[in-house]
């Protein structure tokens, strides 16, 4: 694992880690996401090689893989040699037969690769699942329908957007907390399917507003825009006002990177220092888009000054344990 961040805006050089002489790794940006060659992802990976894509994620906090055709089975395979997985989503269920998968299509469907379901998925920046208590240490998303043109995610890191603030504000965030709950964005119009799925399996955690990352010892922002509804202790536009600032922080180009898929691709992302965006441009394209995506069970977040997060409502994400490992 790699050390601590120093202070400041620097980022390693990808040449400084210490890989096997056949993998190969290319920075896509100054903060944020490296492409991973040399690697065969449908077999299993020696130790060396996990702790390869293990040391450039905690580095690069996104890593990306291109001509990787795999099966559902592999891609869990692949998944299941960096930690234990989750179901596929708390909430909104996995594909079938696979419990550990959940699909992510044009439209939202959780089961099929039916492009057409009962409901639109909610779109925007956010960080996966951070209403419960332990949201997933990492996800490993992979391409199968991808359109021609359009359709890219982007990722920002967390880490080095909060090196990117001042110290005063600094200062004042890390002693922040904030209520991140299951729910859709504010004045979005909820379909009877989406009200009935968040209602059954309510999500609403506490999490300190600066976490320690498990890993790295880095100093993480934790702001996931999807997820977290307001600062605690606050003042209703106090809350509003600063988490509008730090939305618009985290999302500055030089912490970001955008990826644009191929048939075959995967991205691999350190949720416990990023927030993601899928696309809006697809839904203004006639081409289909499936991706498949699995989690690894993640730790309850710590503050800097060592304090918990703590569980309003809902379970812990833990392990699916399937019959056939």
């Amino acid at each position: 694992m790699n050390a601590p961040y120093a202070e400041g805006l620097v980022q390693e050089d990808a040449n400084d880690l210490a890989l096997p002489d056949h993998v190969r790794v290319r920075p896509l940006s100054a903060y944020t996401g490296a492409e991973i060659h040399g690697l065969d992802l449908s077999r299993p990976l020696s130790p060396d090689e996990v702790q390869a894509v293990q040391s450039v994620l905690l580095q690069w906090k996104v890593v990306f893989f291109r001509d990787q055709p795999l099966s559902h089975d592999q891609h869990i395979a692949f998944s299941r040699q960096f930690g234990e997985l989750t179901v596929g989503h708390p909430v909104f269920g996995h594909v079938d037969n696979y419990p550990e998968l959940y699909a992510i299509s044009k439209y939202r469907k959780s089961n099929s690769h039916d492009s057409r379901p009962e409901f639109k998925p909610w779109l925007g920046w956010h960080t996966d699942v951070t209403a419960a208590i332990n949201p997933p240490a990492a996800s490993i998303l992979r391409g199968v329908v991808v359109p021609p043109h359009g359709g890219d995610t982007q990722w920002s890191n967390l880490a080095a957007a909060f090196r990117g603030l001042s110290d005063p504000l600094k200062d004042f965030l890390r002693g922040l907390r904030g209520r991140h709950e299951f729910s859709a964005p504010a004045g979005a119009k909820e379909s009877p399917e989406y009200r009935a799925a968040v209602s059954q399996r309510q999500l609403v955690s506490e999490h300190p507003l600066v976490r320690r990352h498990p890993q790295t010892g880095e100093e993480v922002l934790f702001v996931s825009p999807g997820f977290l509804k307001s600062i605690v202790g606050l003042h209703a536009r106090e809350s509003r006002l600063l988490l509008e600032m730090l939305w618009e922080h985290i999302i500055r180009p030089e912490f970001t990177v955008r990826f644009k898929w191929e048939p075959g691709s995967i991205a691999f992302w350190d949720n416990q220092g990023t927030a993601h965006a899928p696309p809006f441009d697809i839904f203004d394209l006639s081409y289909d888009r499936q991706l498949f995506r699995t989690t690894l069970v993640g730790t309850v977040p710590v503050g800097v000054d060592g304090r918990p997060s703590s569980a309003i409502s809902g379970d812990p994400m833990l392990a699916h344990h399937s019959a056939a490992y």
